[in-house]
């Protein structure tokens, strides 16, 4: 029977959308990993990044992820790259299952061409580069997540697809889970 569902993506696949509505369908809490690290930290994580550096914020992110795999009943939305480390990897199967919500590139690009909130991003969108450089960028860094997005329970396509339609179809996916 599981407990926990860990919602994995890249930035703008629909993790901060999607989770609590899924929570609430289940009666289950949210807890989006970013917001509670800037909450926590009283900072943005582009702010986060700028001061203590991705690897730094990668070791404080393990630690939220960590504290948070031991609640029961919870729907918990990761960061883009939280998924691409073994050792998250590892605690996430133990704990509960993964559910991947996969976008396209372009879709990725459509989603994020105009936000500054994204720090892996920001320079790409402060500087106005051309959607080849942000599709090819976007592409990269997929190809090196891909092989931890892969290891998911749940894969789950979100391009072009309504919310409501989105969590209609999870929420029969993950009850199978919930009830085994």
């Amino acid at each position: 029977m599981t407990k926990r569902f860990y919602l994995t993506g890249f930035m703008t696949s629909g993790k901060s959308t999607i989770g609590p509505i899924l929570a609430n369908v289940l009666g289950w809490d949210f807890y989006d990993l970013d917001k509670s690290i800037e909450e926590e930290y009283n900072k943005t994580i582009v702010e986060i990044f700028d001061e203590f550096g991705e690897e730094k914020f990668r070791k404080i992110e393990n630690e939220f992820l960590t504290r948070y795999s031991k609640l029961d009943e919870v729907v918990i939305a990761l960061g883009g790259g939280t998924i691409a480390s073994d050792e998250n990897i590892e605690l996430m199967q133990k704990t509960g299952k993964i559910i991947y919500l996969r976008a396209t590139p372009e879709m990725i690009y459509k989603r994020i061409k105009n936000k500054t909130d994204r720090p892996l991003f920001r320079d790409l969108v402060l500087s106005g580069n051309k959607p080849e450089d942000f599709i090819k960028r976007i592409t990269d860094l997929l190809s090196k997540r891909e092989k931890y997005y892969n290891k998911a329970d749940i894969i789950l396509d979100t391009d072009n697809r309504p919310v409501g339609i989105t969590v209609d179809k999870l929420a029969k996916l993950v009850k199978r889970y919930i009830y085994e």
